[in-house]
């Protein structure tokens, strides 16, 4: 990932690994944080994106024109992060972490102990760019592949014994997995009795397809989208978790005034937390223990 800024050869590919969506999400952040009226703040999103991510960004039309939906994403997270820290949330651990800077960016306690865990490559780059920053509250990163289940049950057994009370993040990881693998990291993270609260992402059966058909460039880089429970956010029950948060990114008041007009009236429509099947849906949910 030491090469995530610079500008493709001719005739490479745009995004080579799941690690690239990591720069292109980070431009929609970037240019929120410039604006006038941002929604928050992230100074950082700019150089972790680089001239890379701003390239795979202008290239990814049907994410332009749904940018609003990854500023929803970072605001709505945001709020549960804090609302999380301020009932005695202690530890952090943002799985998938990619390049999100909000240890850095975020007004958060000193005594709390923030844990990123991703991949070696993703977090040697984000150190590099962000190596003379210094977070406002306790900060480690973890090298390490999720999909290694016996290393990530390990490490949570490890990371559950030395906090009281932990929230877990998994913003934009699930969607890259199977059913059955949402389910075991459930049963994995549930399996430790301090882990509380967890923030989960979620698109419906008719968004997935809407993914897949105009974002070909992230499922030929062999991360294909997959998880679109049926069930919507009751679908965590299965695993031990059940839904008490449930926030449509469309209807983030915040963001209104970012969404092109066909959003804007597709904003108007009732809401439902349920079942969402083909209509296209996408919602930031916070999970918490049975």
């Amino acid at each position: 990932m030491a090469e995530g800024t610079k500008i493709r050869t001719a005739g490479g590919p745009l995004i080579r690994d799941i690690s690239d969506t990591a720069l292109w999400v980070a431009v929609y952040r970037a240019r929120e944080a410039e604006r006038a009226d941002a929604l928050f703040r992230d100074p950082f999103a700019r150089r972790l994106a680089g001239e890379r991510g701003e390239e795979i960004a202008q290239s990814m039309q049907f994410g332009e024109r749904n940018s609003w939906s990854y500023i929803a994403r970072t605001l709505r997270v945001d709020q549960i992060v804090t609302a999380a820290v301020k009932a005695g949330a202690d530890m952090v651990i943002n799985l998938a972490a990619g390049l999100d800077a909000r240890p850095y960016r975020m007004e958060l306690p000193p005594s709390l102990r923030w844990i990123e865990v991703d991949l070696p490559a993703l977090i040697d780059y984000k150190e590099e760019i962000l190596r003379e920053e210094t977070p406002r509250c306790s900060l480690d990163r973890i090298r390490l592949d999720l999909a290694s289940v016996d290393a990530r049950r390990k490490l949570f057994r490890e990371l559950g014994v030395n906090a009281k009370k932990v929230l877990i993040i998994t913003e934009g990881l699930l969607i890259y997995l199977n059913r059955e693998e949402v389910l075991a990291l459930g049963h994995d993270l549930g399996a430790q009795p301090n882990f509380a609260d967890w923030i989960v992402e979620l698109v419906s059966p008719g968004l997935l397809k809407m993914l897949e058909k105009n974002l070909p460039a992230v499922q030929q880089a062999g991360s294909p989208f997959k998880f679109a429970p049926r069930e919507g956010p009751d679908f965590f029950r299965e695993c031990g978790w059940k839904p008490v948060e449930v926030y449509s990114l469309i209807k983030t008041p915040a963001v209104q005034n970012r969404l092109p007009w066909l959003g804007r009236l597709a904003a108007r429509l009732p809401e439902s937390n349920g079942r969402q099947g083909m209509r296209a849906w996408s919602a930031i949910c916070r999970v918490t223990r049975m």
